[in-house]
């Protein structure tokens, strides 16, 4: 009696559950569609460009050399100072040299009374021959006397002129505007012996400083075409190039195109491409990865969306879209360069679809949602 009461029981308990539990599905509200925000594609003219990797090159480097020999005696600079034109860098021991300038301006003057003498008795017994009062014997060896002082006086003076070289060597100047690094000898040492040229330090160009880098085949060929065609309106220019540093946003340092390649290396198909930029502060050092920028000149119609927009997976580069039955789309498209905070989009889109912006986590393809006019999309669209 106990068990069928404690069945009825049981089947009572289970038909009261599958009661409630079939009003519960009559009365739960519909499920709610994700509000997500969504954008049209932004038209507007842009700058193509490229982008590089590369590296600084100081304009002009020079190692200074001692050209005499002699015992250095002074240095006149702080290493890594910067340095002008002309600046006494190095003072070479000019005792000798100064010597030497001495015995050949004197030897100019011995040669220079010579010269005199043998003009002077040249002159003389030409005339005593045209009264027969001499040899043509004299004549003619005072003639060499007085041509052979000549060629001496032009030799003392071609020594006056090395040796005044060699009294200028020994004082070491700047060649340019630049930064010099550390002394690689120290004073009292011998330098410029047995005609060796000892470095003395190392100096720098580096206002202005260049850029090198390498562009691929198909990107320079996409420049030619663009120089060609500017060419062929008129309207030819240097091509204007930036770079970036490593600690710097966006492209700060501004130049120009001034060096190609003459040929394309053929294993890497590359060529080498030099820009040069101004370096007022000297703040940009030779040596450094940069980043380089080189646009194009001409200007042409894109589509843009918000860099956020574009997702990535197996399959590529995408965008959600919202069709015209608030459904979710995935939609496949072709980035292009970034503009601001925005991405250019090469293909797969058009300029009536509706990008989802916002709400991207809630958007699933295939899914219903509730779209919601973005109000950034225009403004973030502003920004180059």
């Amino acid at each position: 009696m106990k068990r069928l009461l404690r069945s009825a029981i049981a089947l009572a308990a289970l038909a009261l559950l599958v009661s409630a539990s079939g009003c519960g599905n009559k009365n739960a509200p519909a499920s709610v569609a994700p509000i997500v925000a969504v954008a049209k594609p932004v038209s507007k003219l842009v700058n193509d460009h490229m982008d590089f990797t590369g590296n600084t090159v100081a304009i002009d480097s020079v190692t200074l050399v001692a050209r005499v020999e002699g015992f250095l005696e002074k240095i006149h600079f702080t290493d890594g100072a910067r340095v002008k034109k002309g600046d006494s860098l190095f003072t070479i021991q000019q005792s000798q040299y100064q010597a030497q300038l001495q015995q050949a301006e004197a030897q100019v003057k011995a040669q220079q009374a010579a010269l005199f003498h043998a003009k002077t008795e040249f002159a003389r017994y030409s005339g005593l021959l045209k009264e027969d009062a001499t040899s043509q014997v004299e004549v003619d060896h005072w003639h060499y006397e007085r041509d052979s002082a000549a060629a001496g006086l032009l030799a003392a003076q071609a020594q006056v002129q090395i040796a005044q070289l060699n009294l200028g060597y020994t004082l070491v100047r700047a060649p340019f505007n630049g930064r010099i690094g550390r002394h690689l000898v120290n004073p009292g040492n011998l330098v410029g012996s047995l005609g060796k040229q000892t470095a003395l330090a190392e100096i720098d160009q580096i206002d202005p400083i260049y850029a090198y880098f390498t562009i691929n085949e198909r990107d320079l060929l996409r420049v030619m075409a663009g120089q060609r065609d500017a060419g062929k309106r008129g309207n030819p220019r240097p091509l204007p190039v930036f770079f970036g540093l490593a600690n710097e946003e966006g492209f700060p340092h501004e130049g120009r195109l001034d060096f190609a390649s003459i040929s394309v290396t053929p294993t890497t198909g590359t060529l080498q491409l030099r820009g040069i930029f101004p370096n007022k502060d000297l703040s940009v050092l030779p040596g450094l990865f940069v980043r380089v920028r080189v646009p194009d000149p001409e200007k042409r119609a894109a589509l843009l969306v918000p860099g956020d927009a574009v997702s990535f997976d197996q399959q590529g580069e995408y965008v959600l879209l919202v069709n015209n039955k608030n459904v979710v789309e995935r939609r496949g498209v072709k980035t292009g360069f970034q503009v601001g905070d925005m991405m250019t989009i090469e293909s797969g889109l058009k300029p009536d679809d509706n990008v989802i912006v916002e709400g991207l986590l809630q958007a699933i393809p295939g899914r219903e949602v509730n779209p919601q006019r973005a109000q950034t999309g225009s403004q973030a669209g502003s920004k180059s």
